[in-house]
């Protein structure tokens, strides 16, 4: 007996370990992300060599992070969470891995051209979409209704103006229009952007010469940030894409502007107050229709100074795949699945049929040019940003003096006059133009 207790003991002690690879996962704190983490265990299941670490941060703090790491080769993180900005100018610079050998069972060609067009640099693909959107208008349709108002299909600012001034009743804790005031290129730049393209603004001319200061841009900011101090409410320079959200869903909002993905949480029932009250919209313009909403998709990346790419790629080829699909539907109903990546998600009957809002959120995604965002031509690609490395730094500090004018702390004169002369002062550093 002591003899096969010896040899049972030494055979365990000899049975080789599993070993296990841990991935540090870097993504932002938006509601379909907090869903891929929570469903991350059925990959961990299926794959009990791989051990998922997650970094969720709030969508600036990502950015500042991610750049950060990966300009200096700091291989904190072995996946990234990145989008239609980064993604051309880090796979030009040589800093991710190329998805160049994607499996056939992914499907590939399923993935919207345009989303992967925006993701590529010299036609290679640098990362895979999570979920793509752009914007549209969502509103109460039984405020409207009971306000006597009627929500234009194709709205300009002025009938967002409109509309909101009759559904605003602070009062009773609903503020007319909700838009985002938080600083930040991709807070309310991003959102400030698309709104200036369509009266005709343009960030700088074909000589890279700022544009600040143009009438067109006077009108534009004069027009939004407008609407959010005499519609918005309290603190609203401090209210970004999910603090709209939360406001919007607990049925505080009666106009937002703001992402086509936000559909989707909008109609969970575990998370929105305003089921079957809500009215989906196309982006307002102002006086063009072009450039008025953008393109943008949150997208997983492998950088080139992950110690375990195969395993990131393994995760990423899950997360984005027609299965993690299929099991968000399963999880939380098909009208909260990741939207505007897929051909097969629009070709489902059940999508369709639970999703009143993929119709228009197809077509805005469609209908967005990143290489033409602007009535009058510019040297720069980018709908909500500027496509080049300096806007990121140039976005946050004009996005700080826009935020002045929502918190009243500055005219729009005033923080116009300084947005120019930061972003020529920026530009001129940078050697602009660039021949």
């Amino acid at each position: 007996m002591t003899r096969i207790l010896l040899a049972s003991l030494l055979a365990a002690v000899s049975m080789p370990a599993l070993a296990q690879t841990t991935l540090t996962i870097a993504t932002v704190n938006n509601n379909d992300m907090v869903v891929m983490q929570r469903l991350s265990t059925e990959f961990e299941n299926e794959n009990p060599d791989i051990k998922l670490n997650w970094v969720v941060l709030e969508e600036n703090t990502l950015r500042q992070r991610l750049t950060t790491d990966i300009s200096t080769n700091g291989g904190q993180y072995d996946v990234m969470t990145i989008g239609m900005f980064e993604a051309p100018m880090w796979g030009e610079r040589g800093w991710l891995k190329a998805f160049d050998n994607v499996p056939a069972d992914y499907d590939l060609d399923d993935v919207f051209q345009s989303v992967r067009d925006g993701l590529s640099f010299d036609g290679k693909l640098y990362a895979l979409p999570f979920y793509a959107e752009s914007q549209m208008t969502f509103y109460r349709k039984d405020l409207t209704d009971k306000a006597g108002v009627t929500m234009p299909e194709h709205p300009t600012w002025k009938d967002i103006g409109e509309v909101g001034a009759k559904l605003h009743d602070p009062s009773n804790g609903i503020y007319g229009v909700c838009l985002r005031g938080k600083p930040g290129w991709g807070e309310n730049i991003g959102q400030i952007t698309p709104a200036a393209n369509s009266f005709g603004a343009r960030w700088f001319d074909m000589d890279w010469k700022a544009q600040l200061d143009s009438p067109q841009w006077h009108e534009a900011l004069t027009t939004y940030t407008d609407l959010i101090k005499n519609y918005g409410p309290p603190g609203a320079s401090s209210n970004g894409y999910n603090e709209n959200l939360a406001l919007f869903a607990s049925g505080k909002c009666g106009i937002w502007v703001d992402a086509t993905v936000s559909a989707g949480f909008l109609a969970d029932p575990d998370q929105s107050t305003v089921i079957d009250k809500v009215g989906y919209a196309y982006p307002p313009y102002g006086k063009f229709d072009k450039g008025s909403h953008y393109l943008w998709a949150w997208s997983l990346a492998v950088p080139v100074s992950s110690k375990s790419p195969d395993a990131a790629n393994k995760f990423i080829y899950w997360a984005t795949s027609k299965a993690y699909i299929d099991l968000v539907a399963k999880d939380t109903g098909w009208a909260t699945v990741p939207p505007g990546t897929r051909k097969s998600t629009y070709d489902n009957p059940e999508y369709i049929e639970a999703a009143p809002f993929a119709k228009l959120t197809l077509e805005t995604i469609q209908s967005a040019d990143v290489n033409g965002p602007t009535q009058e031509p510019v040297p720069y690609r980018g709908i909500g940003f500027v496509g080049i490395p300096e806007f990121q730094s140039i976005g946050t500090s004009v996005g700080q003096e826009f935020g002045a004018v929502v918190a009243g702390q500055k005219s729009v004169d005033d923080a116009l006059k300084a947005a120019q002369d930061l972003t020529t002062r920026a530009m001129a550093q940078a050697g602009y133009p660039k021949k």
